[in-house]
């Protein structure tokens, strides 16, 4: 799948796109078959930056309730010829996901073309996960049969059969159908529930990791592997390192943090900052002076940047100046861990991030937080910025805790819109802060109050408003 292009952030799609409040109160005010041709586009084509932690669903569905929104676009979208040479979930998982709260709401075609799918459909697992939130036990076990002929009675079928029960998210069908009346169906589920419990003891005793009693040159044999294997697969090998480190071999990791290859000398890396090693700020610097980006310069910038203690902070202020990842790292350090003297290096820092990356850069969030973490009232026309254009609505949350922190006018202006966002700590802070002499707010703060969808700290947020001993 290609990724979906961000319209601009002043259109109706792109203000969809990105979840933002002001997105479902310019649908309700535009011509509905445009609100609803912008609204189709977003569930048919994921716009997340990251579709496994940013929310969109909840927010579509409440949508598709106020416009009164036919499903039939979903429907075409999840029975399509696509489907069944495209299993991935990211196509398929948002308009699942939005059918599941739109069912809850009681749209029983809602129910019934999450059905439907389970039977049929590609990404069954999540439709059978939804529908385990919200159907009945007799609509749960008519599904049982269809799920099950989808695994062929041979040793890969019963193997991939044992894997479905172990891994599912909701197991309340498979415990469902392992208490059915029907042997063929009962017998089955409850064999692949002990296979995959079976599969799972004897993968944790065959794991082939680190064991009692291991060097420290066997730590750094192992780390080097999983630099072989892949990015990122070396990072655990600084906790082994820990646990089988001591004082005495300090040298030896001292020389493979300047010199060692570079699973090595990453894995030393992060285990000098850990235990705060008198060296370790030279030996990270000449990491990032030897080259380009690469698994070391990158342990060594990451290493700065979780290591503990007032010498990560004093090294930040020397550091943030610099034009390299260290710099930016230095940056973010400050943002959060820094004090009342770092204002403006960490405004300089968010300004620079901002200017050089984009509003979607990565190293926004740190400072992003740190902006309101420190009251940089200087930093409210970036954040500002940040809130506006950023496509990521984890991104946008914090920036509006930070303008709540640092701009007087968030109270009346982004908070109101806050409380229609996608992301339900936003609508917490929103729910918080906005003021109630607008009439909308009042009406949201009762919906959000009664709808029984809305998680349990925003109702909490807003019942301290409207509760009754709180005024509205």
């Amino acid at each position: 799948m290609f990724d979906t292009v961000i319209a601009p952030s002043g259109t109706l799609l792109g203000l969809l796109q990105r979840g933002r409040g002001d997105g479902t109160l310019h649908a309700l005010t535009a011509p509905r078959p445009e609100a609803l041709a912008a609204l189709n586009a977003c569930v048919l084509s994921d716009p997340r930056h990251d579709w496994q932690v940013e929310n969109r669903s909840l927010y579509y569905a409440r949508l598709y309730v106020d416009l009164h929104g036919a499903l039939d676009e979903i429907e075409q979208h999840l029975f399509c010829v696509e489907d069944a040479l495209d299993d991935a979930e990211s196509r398929t998982g948002l308009a699942l996901a939005v059918l599941g709260h739109l069912a809850s709401y009681g749209r029983a075609d809602a129910l019934a073309l999450l059905r439907r799918y389970a039977s049929s459909g590609a990404n069954w697992t999540w439709a059978l996960d939804e529908l385990a939130l919200r159907d009945e036990d007799a609509a749960l076990r008519d599904l049982a049969g269809p799920v099950l002929a989808r695994f062929p009675r041979t040793a890969q079928g019963e193997a991939d059969l044992a894997a479905a029960v172990r891994d599912a998210f909701e197991p309340r069908p498979w415990r469902l159908w392992a208490d059915d009346p029907r042997p063929e169906i009962s017998g089955r589920v409850r064999a692949a529930s002990e296979r995959g419990s079976f599969d799972q003891w004897q993968r944790q005793l065959s794991s082939t990791g680190p064991r009692p009693g291991w060097s420290v040159q066997a730590v750094f044999d192992w780390a080097e592997e999983a630099v072989e294997r892949g990015p990122g697969r070396h990072v655990p090998a600084a906790r082994c390192l820990a646990a089988v480190a001591g004082d005495e071999d300090r040298p030896e990791i001292r020389a493979a943090a300047r010199s060692g290859r570079d699973g090595a000398r990453a894995t030393a890396l992060r285990y000098l900052a850990a235990v705060r090693d008198r060296e370790v700020l030279g030996l990270i610097e000449e990491a990032v002076a030897a080259g380009r980006p690469g698994v070391v310069h990158d342990a060594a910038v990451d290493a700065f940047e979780r290591m503990p203690g007032d010498e990560a902070v004093q090294r930040a202020r020397v550091w943030v100046h610099r034009e390299d990842g260290l710099g930016a790292a230095a940056g973010r350090v400050l943002a959060c861990r820094g004090g009342a003297p770092d204002h403006a290096l960490v405004l300089a820092a968010l300004r620079r991030a901002v200017r050089d990356d984009g509003a979607d850069s990565p190293a926004l969030w740190q400072l992003v937080d740190g902006a309101g973490r420190l009251g940089v009232a200087a930093a409210a026309p970036v954040l500002r910025h940040v809130y506006r254009e950023t496509a990521s609505s984890h991104l946008r949350g914090r920036a509006a805790r930070a303008l709540a922190a640092t701009d007087p006018s968030f109270a009346a202006g982004f908070a109101v819109e806050c409380l229609w966002d996608c992301e339900e700590s936003t609508r917490e802070v929103a729910a918080r802060h906005a003021e109630t002499g607008d009439t909308r707010v009042v009406e949201q703060l009762r919906r959000l109050a009664a709808d029984p969808a809305e998680e349990d700290e925003v109702q909490t947020a807003v019942r301290s408003r409207i509760g009754p001993e709180a005024t509205a």
